[in-house]
């Protein structure tokens, strides 16, 4: 008995240097420059919103954040990178969309989205659009173009930024919940994909507000829906497409920061501390704005949450829709 004691005793005294360790490191905290890993080339939306958070976050830590572009592989390279760092708050990962869609669409991501990272917070989303060409006579509204994709059955094309991607994916939920059969036309980027509606060689594609709004202004293209639950307050008297009738159609491309699965909880208060302070700044909020990007800062745990939920919308869609694994 009085062994078991003594070893109780001495589990106590760790535990309790341990803690000690975790909240001295925690005050620290950051006693030395950070790295946030962007899983995509420079000049992209995360590019843009990783650099953005990380001067941000720099000027309030007084410690260097520096951004670090990993691209490759639809950003499986740096998200498995950010994966493997050692879990202490001096590696980070800026998530987009994608991080929920390429563990639905890979076979093997070599990384689990909820088991592999602690969530931090979610920064800013900007919501998903259908758009056509204005010069389509289905062009009026979404009731024509889905009266006219169900009359022409694989006729009408869709494109989108890519296989796996966010604007690939956000069309199958469409054409599911539409109950409509187009044929998918996936280009690199969304840009060309853009270019091609704008032309007239593809009738219609999915993007993001960011990229969409330049053509828009310009007369040319047509946002038929968009994919929210309610209007966009940056574009609010754009209808939902639940109000062209195509309902549970909710995708945004986010982007969030999340940290390596062990990090200190502590560590990760302090994070989410400076984010909701940085992401509430007069300046981030104006820069995000001109963007046509909303901020949607949220909890460790709500952001936990709404990846789980994503997981098993994208793993639903892969399957129902027949989308082959890569």
């Amino acid at each position: 008995m009085r062994r078991i004691k003594n070893i109780i005793a001495v589990l106590s005294v760790f535990i309790g240097t341990i803690s000690s360790i975790n909240t001295y490191g925690a005050e620290n905290y950051p006693s030395r420059p950070i790295r946030l890993i962007i899983p995509f080339g420079a000049g992209g939306g995360s590019d843009f919103m990783g650099r953005l958070i990380a001067q941000k976050l720099s000027e309030q830590f007084g410690q260097s954040i520096l951004a670090e572009n990993r691209p490759g592989a639809a950003g499986l390279i740096g998200t498995q990178m950010a994966a493997r760092a050692t879990p202490d708050g001096y590696t980070l990962l800026l998530a987009d969309s994608g991080f929920t869609i390429n563990t639905a669409f890979f076979k093997d991501p070599k990384y689990d989205a909820l088991k592999d990272f602690d969530p931090v917070s979610v920064i800013a989303e900007t919501p998903f659009l259908l758009v056509v060409n204005p010069g389509l006579p289905y062009a009026v509204n979404l009731k024509d173009f889905i009266v006219a994709a169900k009359a022409q059955p694989t006729k009408l094309t869709i494109g989108s930024a890519g296989s796996g991607s966010g604007s690939h994916m956000t069309g199958e939920l469409f054409r599911l919940r539409a109950g409509v059969n187009m044929t998918h036309v996936p280009y690199k980027s969304a840009a060309p994909a853009l270019l091609d509606v704008v032309t007239g060689q593809t009738h219609s594609t999915i993007a993001t507000a960011i990229v969409t709004l330049p053509l828009v202004k310009a007369g040319r293209l047509k946002i038929l829906g968009v994919a929210a639950a309610h209007r966009s307050k940056l574009l609010p008297d754009v209808p939902t497409l639940a109000e062209g009738g195509v309902a549970n159609v909710n995708v945004s491309n986010w982007y969030g920061i999340l940290a390596p699965a062990g990090t200190p909880r502590p560590v990760i208060n302090r994070l989410h501390n400076e984010m909701m302070r940085a992401i509430s700044a007069p300046d981030i909020r104006d820069r995000l704005a001109q963007s046509a990007l909303e901020p949607t800062p949220n909890t460790p745990e709500v952001f936990r949450k709404m990846i789980e939920n994503e997981v098993q919308r994208w793993t639903r869609v892969v399957t129902d829709a027949g989308i082959p694994q890569e």
